[in-house]
C-alpha cells in the first residue's frame, strides 16, 4: 500500500497520507489506483465527514509522477493517456471537503490533487513549480488547474519558468493559493484542526456548499482540459530527449525562491 489512510470516527475526520517518501511521494501507477479507489470509497462512508491529504515526511507532499512510469501513448495527437487524471476527488464524484496539507516540495502532477482540494495549508517550508518546460514538457493539465487557483501571470510564471523558481509558501499565501501558513511540526495539526471544524457541521449544507463552489468554475475547466491531450501530443519532445534533459538537471543552476 502507497497510501496510508487514519479516520477518526469521533471527528468524522480521515487523513490520507502519500507514503512513498523516498521518492518525495511520486505517484506511481499504484499509487493513482489506489488513490482513485479511496476516493471512491470515501463517498459511501458516511462516518468521513472531511478529509486531510498530505504527503510524508516533510521533504514533499507530492513530486507528481514517478519518474520510471512508462505509458503507451496513442499515435493520435488528439488523445492521450494520463495515469493521473483520476487521482483526484472531485474526478472521482467526491463533494466532501478535502484540506491539502502542504509539506515540502509540490511540484508537477501535484496540482492534480491540490488543484482538486477546497483549500490549502502549507509548511512554511513548502515550495511550488511546475518543472515541465525544463525538461520540454507542455504542462496542459496541470497549468489549467492552477490558473483557477492563482492570479493568471503567477501561474503564467510558475508554469513556464521550470525548474529555474520555486514558489515560496509566503509568496503562495500573499497570492491567496494558500489560505494558512503553519510551522512544519504544526502544519497536520492546523490541517486536522480546519477539517474537524467542517466535519461538525451538517455534511448536507457542507456539501452542498462544496458542490456549488466547483459548479461556479468546472465548465470553464472542462473547457479548459479538453484542450491538453492535444496540446501535449503537439508539444512535447519524444521521451529519449526528455529523459536526457532530466539526466542533465544535475548541471542546472540552484533555482530560485521568490
Amino acid at each position: 500500500m502507497t497510501v496510508r489512510v487514519e479516520r477518526d470516527k469521533a471527528s468524522g475526520v480521515a487523513v490520507v497520507t502519500l507514503e512513498r517518501e523516498r521518492t518525495h511521494n511520486a505517484i506511481d501507477l499504484a499509487t493513482a489506483a489506489e488513490l482513485t479507489s479511496l476516493w471512491r470509497e470515501l463517498r459511501h462512508e458516511e462516518e468521513v465527514r472531511a478529509v486531510v491529504l498530505t504527503g510524508a515526511g516533510r521533504a514533499a507532499f507530492c513530486t507528481g509522477i514517478d519518474r520510471g512510469v512508462s505509458v503507451p501513448q496513442p499515435s493520435s495527437p488528439y488523445s492521450v493517456d494520463d495515469p493521473l487524471l483520476a487521482i483526484g476527488p472531485k474526478a472521482n464524484d467526491l463533494w466532501k471537503p478535502v484540506v491539502a496539507a502542504v509539506n515540502g516540495m509540490a511540484c508537477g502532477g501535484a496540482f492534480y490533487l491540490l488543484g482538486e482540494s477546497e483549500f490549502l495549508i502549507a509548511s512554511r517550508t513548502a515550495t511550488f513549480f511546475d518543472p515541465h518546460t525544463t525538461y520540454g514538457m507542455v504542462s496542459a493539465y496541470e497549468a489549467v488547474y492552477m490558473a483557477q487557483r492563482m492570479p493568471f501571470g503567477e501561474a503564467a510564471r510558475m508554469s513556464l519558468m521550470g525548474t529555474a523558481e520555486r514558489l515560496s509558501a509566503e509568496r503562495a499565501h500573499a497570492i491567496g493559493l494558500v489560505s494558512e501558513l503553519a510551522e512544519p511540526g504544526e502544519l497536520r495539526a492546523a490541517a486536522v484542526r480546519a477539517a474537524e471544524t467542517l466535519a461538525g457541521f451538517p455534511p448536507e449544507a457542507v456539501q452542498g456548499t462544496v458542490r456549488a463552489l466547483w459548479s461556479a468554475k468546472q465548465a470553464a475547466l472542462q473547457q479548459a482540459l479538453a484542450q491538453a491531450p492535444a496540446l501535449i501530443s503537439l508539444g512535447n519532445l519524444p521521451p529519449e530527449r526528455q529523459e536526457a534533459l532530466f539526466t542533465a538537471r544535475r548541471t542546472h543552476p540552484e533555482p530560485r525562491v521568490r
